[in-house]
């Protein structure tokens, strides 16, 4: 589990093929890594992702085909084959503050960015998520847009608009983000929860 509160901005060193999975380097930058053993998961882009080799500055994980196929920013033939940036996250401890959202890092489905607008210091942006999950974003519910906890504050049709506040943007690759660039969704959880709940007792 992770909170969607971005430790550090990384980056893709190295991507080596393996079949149709790939095996990625990845630079930590300011994430501490010496209480990470490998086996512990670590959100890449709000991907989670399991490492499994660590050096002091680096650490490694093996991403799967069907991971490839429901993310993006991880893959060689997005826009940079590497030195593409990474929020990161290690995983929430029982004792950690939960500044952000429960977000698990699976991700739900692939948005589009369409409009930005530079308000002030601030970035409002407006981001059309796939018909599948657009149902569970609501107006003032949280939303993870590439492993970062957001606060939805307009929702219209398939999109939403949320307001990336100065230090979000100097603390996250948010700040790096263009017209029609894609971002990786999570939904928050209770809405699938609301909706199973609902489905049941319609079943039963």
């Amino acid at each position: 589990m992770f909170t969607g509160i971005i430790q550090a901005v990384g980056h893709i060193s190295a991507v080596m093929p393996m079949g149709e999975d790939v095996r990625l380097t990845i630079s930590a930058e300011k994430l501490q890594l010496t209480d990470v053993t490998i086996g512990d998961s670590i959100a890449v882009n709000g991907t989670c992702l399991t490492a499994i080799n660590i050096t002091k500055t680096h650490f490694e994980v093996h991403v799967s085909t069907e991971t490839l196929r429901v993310t993006t920013g991880l893959k060689t033939s997005d826009r940079f084959a590497t030195k593409l940036a990474v929020n990161l996250e290690k995983a929430l401890r029982l004792s950690d503050r939960l500044g952000g959202h429960l977000v698990s890092g699976h991700v739900d489905g692939i948005g589009q960015v369409t409009h930005i607008e530079i308000l002030g210091d601030c970035w409002l942006i407006v981001i059309c998520a796939p018909h599948s999950i657009s149902k569970y974003i609501a107006q003032k519910g949280s939303i993870c847009v590439n492993g970062v906890s957001l606060t939805v504050n307009k929702v219209e049709l398939d999109s939403f608009t949320v307001n990336i506040i100065p230090h979000t943007l100097q603390n996250t690759t948010l700040g790096q983000l263009r017209i029609e660039d894609y971002v990786n969704l999570e939904i928050d959880q209770i809405a699938r929860y609301v909706e199973r709940m609902t489905q049941w007792t319609t079943e039963n």
